[in-house]
């Protein structure tokens, strides 16, 4: 796995303004890409994104890092020349690694309500399939296409997908290509990240033969 190919390449520090200083991704944030060109994105590349993000956050949990606020705004993607769309994970600002806590969660949609509010791996599992299920659909869980137009909009939508989420009913995978791995995640069935990557891969080709036979 190479890390370069899983988080901003770090440039250096900036000191006005003051911070860490990363490569500009060439195609701004999942969420964004997403709303603008979902009915054009091909299968395959959903397909690299899904393993490029569980790649990545098998790759900071292996170095002590819980993520705690996946989402699709918090992928980056970013081409170089010859390339397709590359994923990148960013924004670790509220992420946890041993003593040091960020002290967040993920938003509504993206966060296990059953589970204590403490940041651990299952935390992003989690969240990565509600990402997986954005990738594929086009919109979070329970939402339409689209930003948020309100802030009582916002409100509404974290009080109904908390209440779902709360009593495990979750929306349908039926007929998404490797639908199964977005269930186990928000089910709680991996606890490994390997596994995740293993599985995806083989629905991903199950579901590729059953469309084309």
């Amino acid at each position: 796995m190479d890390s370069d190919l899983l988080l901003p390449r770090f440039k250096g520090v900036s000191d006005n303004p003051f911070g860490l200083l990363f490569v500009e991704a060439s195609d701004g944030n999942l969420q964004n890409y997403i709303d603008q060109h979902y009915a054009s994105i091909d299968m395959s590349l959903r397909f690299k994104w899904r393993i490029q993000a569980a790649e990545a956050i098998q790759y900071i949990h292996q170095k002590g890092v819980i993520h705690s606020d996946l989402r699709p705004d918090n992928f980056l993607l970013h081409t170089v020349a010859g390339s397709e769309l590359d994923l990148l994970l960013c924004d670790f600002g509220g992420s946890t690694n041993g003593e040091i806590d960020g002290r967040h969660l993920p938003d509504a949609g993206f966060f296990n309500p059953c589970h204590p509010p403490e940041s651990t791996k299952s935390t992003d599992i989690f969240s990565l399939g509600s990402i997986y299920y954005t990738i594929m659909t086009g919109h979070w869980p329970y939402r339409s296409p689209g930003p948020f137009k309100s802030l009582e909009e916002m409100e509404k939508y974290q009080e109904l997908v908390d209440d779902l989420f709360a009593s495990k009913r979750y929306p349908p995978v039926d007929g998404l290509a490797a639908g199964p791995v977005i269930q186990r995640c928000w089910t709680g069935e991996y606890s490994d990240l390997g596994a995740l990557i293993e599985d995806q891969r083989w629905q991903f080709e199950n579901d590729t033969i059953s469309t084309h036979s």
